[in-house]
């Protein structure tokens, strides 16, 4: 009899609580979103499959010595993030940005979300049963860019026990994109506003694209060091693309390289959906001030654009303006989607893609500078 019981006692269904079964179902909810509907898909199935592994009772998977522990080292290090801008660096084409360098202030004017919903997060500390410190409050105001990798990193290093709540808040806002970003797109601006057709970009010189990496890691390391992880891997897998010599690395880098880590991060990011680090007032509190972050992030590239065009002599279509969060390549085809509802013949991609890769950059400087203020 006595056997019997120790058998019972080691087996899933007498160990389990409902905090677990609550996190297994949220954890197979992703995996529906990332199949069924395409929500991110190399991102949230592997979160979501990490999510239940996490949550299975006794097995220890998540706990100190089980696989998703070794595996969220990556993410505690920096390694797992950086590895993966050095792959986005190695992905991403600069000339559209190059040949419109005004389109810099559009990702810039982005990442106002970040900051905004700093203080957003600090005022939530009025709400009974939510406190969130400065640390926690710049590691949620990150969401704002829509930078999955950049979140994680400034997460681990300044709010490790949020961490899951603000990738799945930041990956979840990202695939919402083409939900989230037309309704304010048309709310801001006027239907012959989103008329207004660009010039064909310039063709940028290849060796306008090798300098301009090293370019910007020098002014990085020189302004802001604490940036330098994140743009210094970017900047790396971006200079492996242009200069041309060594094209299997860059190939390696945006595909097998990628692919590994996303696995792995994913897993880990996964491992951190426990009950008792998820199931909090904070999670739903992060997860309102990311769609606030998101939507003022957005909000801010088109009244920009807006406002250049009082300034300038070549329009701007405030639709490119929204691109400027770095939900890349995503939200440059939302732009280009909603101004060919008011126009078929107006292709606004490529010009879009300029403050997209701008948010990018935008995002990995807001991070360093986050960091600088909490050093």
């Amino acid at each position: 009899m006595s056997g019997f019981v120790e058998l019972w006692s080691s087996t899933g269904l007498s160990n389990f609580q409902w905090g677990q079964v609550i996190m297994m179902t949220v954890g197979f909810l992703l995996i529906y979103l990332a199949i069924r509907k395409g929500f991110e898909p190399l991102l949230l199935l592997p979160i979501g499959f990490g999510a239940v592994l996490s949550n299975i009772p006794v097995a220890g998977i998540a706990e100190e010595g089980g696989l998703l522990s070794y595996l969220y080292f990556g993410i505690k290090s920096g390694i797992f993030p950086l590895l993966i801008f050095m792959g986005v660096g190695a992905m991403t084409d600069f000339g559209p940005m190059l040949a419109n360098p005004k389109t810099l202030l559009l990702g810039a004017a982005a990442q106002f979300g970040i900051f905004g919903t700093l203080f957003g997060a600090l005022a939530l500390n009025l709400v009974p049963g939510l406190q969130f410190g400065f640390r926690d409050a710049a590691a949620i105001a990150i969401i704002g860019g829509a930078d999955g990798p950049t979140a994680i990193y400034v997460a681990s290093r300044l709010a490790p026990d949020l961490l899951g709540a603000i990738a799945v808040a930041a990956y979840s806002y990202m695939a919402l994109v083409p939900l989230i970003q037309p309704p304010i797109m048309r709310a801001l601006t006027t239907p012959e506003e989103r008329l207004i057709e660009m010039s064909q970009l310039r063709v940028v010189g290849k060796t306008e694209k090798i300098v301009f990496p090293v370019v910007l890691l020098i002014l990085t390391a020189l302004l802001l060091p604490s940036a330098a992880p994140l743009i210094g891997m970017f900047c790396l897998g971006n200079l492996m693309r242009e200069c041309g010599v060594v094209e299997r690395l860059s190939k390696t880098s945006q595909n097998e390289l990628i692919n590994i880590v996303t696995i792995f991060l994913g897993l880990s990011v996964g491992s951190k959906l426990s009950a008792n680090a998820f199931l909090r007032p904070e999670t739903l509190g992060i997860l309102v001030l990311g769609a606030i972050a998101f939507g003022f992030g957005t909000a801010s590239g088109v009244l920009m654009a807006k406002l250049m065009n009082r300034f300038t002599l070549h329009k701007i279509n405030p639709l490119i303006g929204a691109a400027g969060v770095s939900a890349v390549p995503m939200s440059a085809r939302v732009a280009n989607k909603v101004g060919q509802e008011s126009n078929p013949h107006n292709f606004l991609l490529m010009h879009a893609m300029g403050p997209n890769v701008a948010g990018v950059i935008g995002s990995a400087v807001a991070a360093g500078v986050l960091l600088a203020l909490v050093q």
